[in-house]
């Protein structure tokens, strides 16, 4: 499986953007798939996470603003950030591992190379 962020970009602050991420190739369904972000200088950081059937866990500072969904027959995840905060522009990565998901990011085998998030005061 190889991943492909989209939908990155500057935004102000209160505003929203759908992140996407195509997965081609290799057996989806049966990959959980996970959304991480990183600032420059810090360590990359867990966002939310969905399994192949709608098992969903979010970090608490995504909680009630972001909704990880995904398509099985597109291949396809997403996750649409609402409220959008300063402290929310970072690196934006999709990130795939077999079935179970996980807030660790040493969990995940594969990455995409990121979209970036700006958001303006």
């Amino acid at each position: 499986v190889q991943l492909d962020e989209s939908g990155g970009g500057l935004v102000q602050a209160g505003g929203s953007l759908r992140l996407s991420c195509a997965a081609s190739a290799g057996s989806f369904t049966s990959w959980a798939m996970g959304w991480f972000r990183q600032a420059p200088g810090k360590e990359r950081e867990f966002v939310a996470a969905i399994n192949w059937s709608g098992n969903l866990n979010y970090a608490e500072s995504a909680k009630g603003r972001f909704t990880i969904y995904r398509d099985n027959a597109k291949k396809m995840v997403w996750l649409q950030m609402n409220s959008l905060k300063t402290d929310d522009a970072d690196v934006y990565y999709c990130a795939g591992r077999l079935r179970v998901i996980s807030t660790n990011e040493n969990m995940y085998n594969k990455w995409g190379q990121g979209t970036q998030v700006t958001v303006s005061s």
